[in-house]
């Protein structure tokens, strides 16, 4: 059955991927049905109200499933997936670029599946309430009415037979219009056969006018597999031209890698030399800096020289007034013992004057 072009059937949604059908033998490994990413399509044909998966490699149908609302449509990883169609007695897997295709193709799967499952519902109940209606008329209808639709014309039974009837009488008048399309087709077949016949004619007259120059191609064959012959040493002079030119190239190529390499060093030392021109440009305020530290260095020892030598100063002053104190506290001592004695003379003295008044 051809794929395309289908004017009855519209695509719905095209995305790209590798397609793969289960190994029949196995059903387990996966063959690859085409050598790179193809076009795979939902298609709808309004006329006999079904959905379809359908994708092309070249002039060779890959995938053509009817889409039941049966299947179903399994992710097996990020980027594959697959689904059974039990019609073509396969299993078919899909690897994508990406995940969000993938993602995207199996809400168009589902939303097909559910539209296919509607699309059955609604044939069903019409299919019924035919039937039913059939079924009413045939009761009422009477048997001499019947017996007329029988042996009545063609329009006749078109009027009064029901669905089967007018849909024989649809393939009817679209087997009249195959077959006048096919007489127009016979009558171009014969224009092209005449067409032909003559094209035949004139090929035999050029045959033998061919024949007739066979001989005088040889003779310029001859020559030319002379010419052929020279041909070969000049071009075997050229190979070896072309290989002392490929050397030279080479040779080129190395000395142009090498003038390159030089061309990198040439910029980095220019490079360290506007850096140290830089650096040159700083040293005469680092040593004025230098100068200035110095000096404060130099001032900064002074200070230290003469903080050191008050420090000595202090020091021998400490020692001196540790010294005195030393001997503060020796005569401090040496006094307090005196008065000691001295308050033991006075006690003593006291006690002599109490004595002599307790006499009297």
């Amino acid at each position: 059955t051809s794929i395309s072009p289908y004017s009855r059937e519209q695509p719905i949604f095209t995305t790209r991927a590798h397609v793969f059908q289960i190994d029949p033998s196995t059903k387990k490994n996966w063959v690859p049905a085409s050598k790179q990413a193809v076009t795979v399509s939902y298609f709808y044909d309004s006329t006999r109200n079904s959905y379809r998966i359908i994708s092309v490699d070249g002039a060779k149908v890959i995938i053509n499933s009817t889409i039941t609302p049966n299947m179903t449509f399994t992710k097996t990883s990020q980027k594959f997936g697959q689904w059974a169609d039990s019609r073509a007695n396969t299993v078919f897997g899909l690897g994508f670029p990406s995940e969000q295709q993938l993602t995207k193709f199996a809400e168009k799967f589902q939303e097909v599946k559910e539209a296919a499952k509607l699309a059955r519902d609604r044939s069903q109940e019409k299919i019924e309430t035919s039937s039913n209606h059939s079924q009413e008329s045939g009761r009422e209808t009477p048997t001499s009415t019947r017996a007329s639709s029988v042996n009545g014309t063609d329009d006749e039974k078109a009027s009064h037979g029901g669905p089967a009837e007018a849909h024989l009488k649809s393939e009817n008048d679209k087997l009249k219009i195959a077959l006048a399309q096919s007489s127009t087709n016979v009558k171009k077949w014969e224009t092209e056969l005449q067409s032909l016949r003559e094209s035949n004619a004139r090929l035999s007259t050029a045959l033998q006018e061919s024949a007739a120059s066979i001989e005088h191609w040889k003779k310029q064959l001859s020559a030319c597999k002379e010419e052929n012959d020279q041909l070969r040493g000049k071009i075997e002079e050229l190979e070896e031209q072309c290989n002392e030119i490929n050397k030279e190239k080479e040779r080129n190529a190395q000395l142009s890698r090498r003038l390159q390499e030089l061309e990198t060093e040439l910029q980095d030392k220019e490079l360290e030399l506007e850096e140290l021109r830089k650096q040159g440009e700083i040293i005469p305020e680092l040593m004025s800096e230098c100068e200035s530290v110095s000096e404060q260095l130099q001032a900064a020892e002074k200070k230290n020289k003469d903080l050191e030598e008050k420090v000595r100063t202090l020091r021998t002053e400490v020692e001196e007034n540790k010294h005195r104190q030393t001997n503060l506290k020796t005569e401090l001592k040496n006094f307090l013992d005196v008065l000691d004695g001295k308050i033991d003379e006075l006690h003593d003295f006291r006690q002599g004057l109490s004595k002599l008044g307790v006499d009297n």
